[in-house]
């Protein structure tokens, strides 16, 4: 069983005024569980930014092979400290799936070591997202390319590293192009970024962005895991050759 944790900062749903208030009425968090949680390999728990310290402890995390996180508005209210939890826990090798603008969050930006900038609009164009490299476990079933009727657009250039693979691709109807999936290894672990999933679009009910976040699940899942890659050990020899 893959261990996953989705958090959400769980902030424009509870707002009156929002569109996410009517298409996520009970959360992103739990939009996303529930289409994760059909799967007969995957356990699923959420948490959000009104829990105590967002949810997310050292502890927590041991138990967790895969983090999903969604924020938005509220980066600058989840603690330091747990930032570097995440930071520290993807090093020893769990996986993390960073969803839309959390390419903003202080996690995302504490494993990248950029600004994680791009430009931005939102007026419901349509996105076409190209499967740019078909090979990889990510893209595994999804078509040369799909369509969201309507997504808020981002665009290059994306304050990010060189991806160890760009996924992805988006294109935008008014001329935008981006990244819109692309992959890191941090230490023991793996990062996914994805693009889709403005809180004002019911893009998390798509069944084709539904397949490439279980396949990212998937993939990020740990292959091998540490107690704390950040130690550096002094072992004594074991053996020299000759004596």
């Amino acid at each position: 069983m893959i261990r996953v944790l989705v958090f959400n900062e769980f902030q424009h749903e509870k707002d009156p005024n929002c569109r996410a208030s009517t298409i996520y009425p009970e959360g992103i968090h739990t939009a996303i569980a529930g289409f994760l949680n059909k799967e007969a390999d995957l356990t699923v728990k959420t948490c959000t930014l009104d829990d105590k310290n967002c949810g997310i402890t050292e502890a927590v995390l041991k138990e967790t092979d895969v983090l999903l996180w969604w924020g938005h508005m509220a980066h600058h209210r989840v603690p330091d400290e747990v930032a570097e939890l995440v930071y520290r826990e993807v090093n020893n090798g769990m996986g993390a799936v960073f969803l839309h603008s959390a390419h903003k969050s202080k996690p995302f930006m504490r494993l990248m070591g950029t600004d994680c900038s791009l430009i931005w609009r939102e007026s419901d164009d349509l996105e076409r997202i190209w499967t740019t490299t078909p090979s990889h476990p990510i893209a595994s079933g999804l078509p040369p390319y799909f369509e969201l009727p309507g997504e808020e657009t981002y665009g290059e250039a994306f304050g990010i590293p060189t991806p160890e693979d760009i996924v992805f691709m988006g294109w935008f109807e008014g001329g935008e192009v981006f990244r819109s999936g692309c992959t890191w290894r941090r230490g023991h672990g793996r990062v996914f970024y994805f693009q889709p999933g403005h809180e004002t679009y019911p893009t998390y009910y798509d069944e084709n962005v539904q397949r490439v976040i279980r396949n990212a699940i998937r993939w990020a899942a740990p292959v091998y895991r540490v107690q704390n890659s950040m130690d550096c050990p002094n072992p004594p020899r074991v053996h020299h050759w000759g004596k």
